[in-house]
């Protein structure tokens, strides 16, 4: 990759170019992220924006090069560049992945569903997302957590140049913090529109406000074991704890099996359908089913 800083005006951007195994349409329509939108009218072949980090940020690819707005070198030296595991070597992720299964439906989804990458999302804001997204829809999802970061997140001030980026007119704000989120209170939260979620949204923020939870002991255990530790968590279950750990700790093994999974189970998996597990798809699990779920999605039949 040959990475460059440059700049419009006062307004920085990272140029990146040679970037292969990377396709943003893929990464941002595979239902591991929620605050990223299409930038509509866009001078680049695709371009999506968001908040990420508590930074305002662009994502927009033409064929190999990528462009971050809103980034300096440092800003991408120290975020953007692990968000986006851009240092992974999927190629090899592959491999491992098919050297557990040479199963025909996940080499056929492996190939569809090449260039996505596990973003690397900040831990307390994928647990909380995913607690949002029990019995729940994409656009309702983002709905709930653009509104919940409205109303206690902090507002993030955009440059004339940043505002060209914007995926619609709504000004950004930062996901709220755990003592934000707590001051709302149970009521509050569900006022919200947040439904039976809201007791589960206060519990884990409370826990991590009070240092019950601590999210770095979380990242530092194995996989089962972090599992556990999250579902302690009142109304998080495995399916939730796996999709935080996989989008949100780097837990690369840890296999969400949802709705979808149990679908792909059963049409493509046959004998192996009721053992499914991290164990069928070795330490690259989760990349697996992110394969496997963005292939089911656009080829269902």
């Amino acid at each position: 990759m040959r990475i460059s800083e440059n700049f419009i005006g006062s307004y920085p951007f990272v140029r990146i170019d040679g970037v292969s195994e990377l396709d943003i349409e893929k990464i941002f329509d595979c239902g591991q992220c929620f605050r990223f939108e299409r930038v509509e009218n866009s001078k680049h072949a695709s371009e999506f924006s968001g908040v990420a980090y508590g930074r305002f940020v662009s994502f927009a690819q033409d064929g190999d090069t990528l462009y971050i707005y809103g980034s300096d070198l440092a800003d991408f030296e120290a975020v953007w560049r692990g968000y986006l595991d851009l240092d992974r070597d999927y190629r090899e992720v592959e491999r491992d992945v098919l050297a557990h299964s040479q199963n025909s439906a996940l080499i056929a989804a492996i190939e569809y569903g090449r260039g996505i990458r596990i973003l690397s999302q900040e831990p307390f804001e994928c647990v909380i997302s995913f607690i949002i997204s029990q019995n729940n829809n994409i656009p309702r999802i983002k709905k709930i957590i653009e509104a919940l970061s409205e109303r206690c997140g902090e507002r993030i001030e955009l440059c004339d140049e940043a505002k060209k980026h914007l995926s619609g007119e709504r000004i950004p704000y930062a996901f709220p913090s755990a003592e934000a989120l707590c001051a709302l209170g149970e009521a509050g939260l569900f006022e919200m529109k947040t439904g039976f979620r809201a007791k589960y949204i206060y519990d884990a923020s409370s826990r991590v406000l009070s240092g019950e939870l601590m999210l770095d002991t979380v990242r530092g255990e194995d996989t089962e074991s972090a599992i556990e530790k999250l579902c302690e968590v009142k109304g998080i279950g495995r399916k939730v704890a796996s999709c935080a750990l996989l989008f949100g700790f780097g837990k690369y093994d840890a296999f969400p099996i949802d709705v979808w999974m149990k679908r792909v189970a059963e049409k493509y998996f046959g004998d192996e359908a009721d053992t499914l597990s991290s164990r069928t798809f070795g330490d690259y699990a989760g990349i697996a089913q992110q394969y496997l779920f963005y292939y089911e999605r656009w080829n269902a039949v």
